[in-house]
This record gives structure tokens, C-alpha cells and sequence, in this order.
């Protein structure tokens, strides 16, 4: 079995749901991450020969998002691409796949990651007659990514308020954890600690309009302190598990 190191690792600013970044295809976030990544590898693009890339909300994102996002980079035709699909763990799963590729000596060079983009997940309308009167559209992000489909659509946040109580842990606990998440995210930024991992990107906007530069995570910036503790619960009221503590 060979060794295999990581030679780059870079990702795009995080997005808040429906902010900065919303117009981004999740294509072509990962086309942004992979390209960067391969220059600071320091390797020419038809260097890499196999892509794996996670993405668990694919409606409407078109045939094959991991090529998508391998040709969008600028990489090769013949560039081996797989999406993987293994929800939450999808990313590392791709990791893993190309770590074992390496290791048995089926690749030399192997780019691995996962790119998402929860504001461009649509809305469902099952095919067939529409019936008259209200109808029913359902959430891709809850039925594809957020609920069980073995349990009656059991929802993840439900599993962690089972979590909570099980464990008893409590509203004041998980908003001290949440509060200091923030906090130290925002250190972090501000020392500057994510700067050589982050690419920044571009986003278009109205005609005649120099593009929108993002290049920090937007989600720490948007927390106001003073209602935290006023939010009320997402799921069960008895275990107070807040849209800020996921």
C-alpha cells in the first residue's frame, strides 16, 4: 500500500441560506474550490486524473455535478468524475474513496471534496394533473437532505432533540456552545487563521456593476447576541433546539 499526503486543501467562503453567495450553483462553487486547489498544488490540470466530489441536494443542478464542476475548473474531458451521495458525510466519503484509489496504485494525483448550495434547492410538484384547488409543493432541502425516509420523514433536527434529551442537556447549555461557536469564529476571521484556506469568490451582478467580491464566511456576521436567548424552538418546545444551534 502507498502513502498518500494532501498536497492543498482550499474551500469557498461559507454563504448564509438565500445570501451573498444564492446565485451560485453548487457546480460552480466546487469548480471555484478546484481550481484554486490545483494551482496552490502547484500541478498543470491535466495532471489530476480522477475527481470526487459530494453533493447530496442535486435537483436541478443538471447531469453529473462533479463533472460539471471538473470541466467548469478548466480541467481535461478525460478526467475520471464521480459524484457521491452519502448525505452529511458525502464530502469526506469522496476523501476516502480517493485516498483507497491512491494507496492501491489505481491513481498518481486525485482531487476529493464537496460543494453544496441549499439556496438553490427548489420546491417539488409531483408530475400529473394538477388537482383544483390549493397544491402542495414540497422543500428538496427537508425531503432530500434534512428527513429519514424510513421513519415517516422524521427530521434530523427531531434526532438532535432526542440528543439533548437523552444526555439532558439543556436550553442554556446549547445556547452558551452556539454563542461561543460564533465568538470564535469571528476571532478566527479576525486573526486571519482562514486566509490561506479560503478563495474568494465572484458573483455577478446588475448589468454595468463591478462583480460582488466574497471572501469571508457571511453566517458569524449576522448573529445578533442580544435575541439569541429569545429565539424560540425549531422542533420540540420541551428541549428548545434553535435554528442557531444546528
Amino acid at each position: 500500500m502507498r502513502d498518500v499526503v494532501i498536497v492543498s486543501a482550499v474551500r469557498t467562503p461559507m454563504g448564509s441560506f438565500l445570501g451573498s453567495l444564492s446565485s451560485v450553483p453548487a457546480p460552480k462553487l466546487g469548480s471555484i474550490a478546484i481550481q484554486a486547489a490545483v494551482e496552490r498544488a502547484r500541478v498543470t490540470k491535466d495532471q489530476v486524473q480522477e475527481v470526487y466530489m459530494g453533493n447530496v441536494c442535486q435537483a436541478a443542478l443538471g447531469q453529473a455535478p462533479a463533472r460539471q464542476a471538473t470541466l467548469f475548473a478548466g480541467l481535461p474531458m478525460s478526467t475520471i468524475c464521480t459524484t457521491i451521495n452519502k448525505v452529511c458525510a458525502s464530502g469526506m466519503k469522496s476523501v476516502m474513496l480517493a485516498a483507497q484509489a491512491l494507496q492501491c496504485g489505481h491513481q498518481d494525483i486525485i482531487l476529493a471534496g464537496g460543494m453544496e448550495s441549499m439556496s438553490n434547492v427548489p420546491y417539488y410538484l409531483k408530475r400529473g394533473n394538477t388537482p383544483y384547488g390549493a397544491v402542495t409543493l414540497q422543500d428538496g432541502i427537508v425531503h432530500d437532505g434534512l428527513t429519514d425516509v424510513y421513519n415517516k420523514g422524521f427530521h434530523m433536527g427531531n434526532c438532535a432533540e432526542n440528543t439533548a434529551k437523552k444526555f439532558e442537556i439543556t436550553r442554556q447549555e446549547q445556547d452558551d456552545f452556539a454563542i461561543s461557536s460564533y465568538k470564535r469564529s469571528a476571532s478566527a476571521w479576525q486573526n486571519k487563521e482562514f486566509q490561506d484556506e479560503i478563495v474568494p469568490v465572484s458573483v455577478p451582478t446588475k448589468r454595468g456593476m463591478p462583480d460582488l467580491v466574497v471572501s469571508e464566511d457571511e453566517e458569524f456576521k449576522r448573529v445578533n447576541f442580544d435575541k439569541f436567548r429569545e429565539l424560540k424552538a425549531v422542533f420540540q418546545v420541551i428541549y428548545f433546539f434553535l435554528s442557531t444551534n444546528l
